[in-house]
């Protein structure tokens, strides 16, 4: 099973185009709303999540976990310990991590990046303590994957679907939404 963390504030479009790409690859995909089941993004749009964090009460069948980007919203997944025990459990056994936009600062506050390839959106970067900076607009190192913002949101979601499934699956998924990148 894929997470995908919404918290009061998300980006809807770092968290949606996973959740989409993901279901179109024949991944088992739910969201979780941190502190309820209706989250409101940083645009106002309220998204009702599949599950909310009181609902997830172990990881064992955690594939990988996706933190969206966006402000207020990565301030809220970083202060709720059900997120920080996910991604604590994702790093130790050897799970899939993805993080976008401003939420690699929370991999970067963990210690997870040290060594690590990574990217964050622009001014971000001085949050990813220890990290191998780049610039680049998606970053895979290991098991995990960080990108730079919204406008990458395919990208990204492509990437975790090509480390989730394989990259024939992706292809086929990113030539089916007509993507030209």
């Amino acid at each position: 099973m894929v997470y995908v963390f919404l918290a009061e504030g998300f980006e809807e479009i770092e968290a949606l185009t996973p959740v989409d790409i993901l279901r179109r690859g024949k991944v088992e995909v739910k969201t979780v709303g941190v502190g309820g089941k209706t989250i409101v993004s940083s645009h106002g749009i309220p998204v009702t999540a599949d599950i909310t964090d009181d609902e997830l009460e172990e990881f064992s069948d955690v594939e990988a976990v996706i933190l969206p980007g966006g402000m207020p919203g990565t301030v809220n997944l970083e202060k709720n310990k059900c997120l920080i025990d996910a991604v604590k459990y994702c790093f130790e056994n050897n799970r899939l991590i993805g993080a976008i936009c401003a939420a690699p600062s929370i991999l970067g506050h963990l210690g997870m990046l040290k060594g690590k390839r990574a990217t964050a959106f622009p001014g971000f970067d001085k949050e990813l303590e220890g990290a191998d900076f780049r610039n680049d607009y998606v970053s895979h190192d290991g098991m995990i994957i960080t990108a730079r913002g919204m406008g990458v949101s395919v990208d990204f979601a492509l990437e975790l679907l090509s480390a989730i499934k394989d990259k024939p699956t992706a292809d086929s998924v990113k030539s089916s939404i007509q993507c030209k990148a």
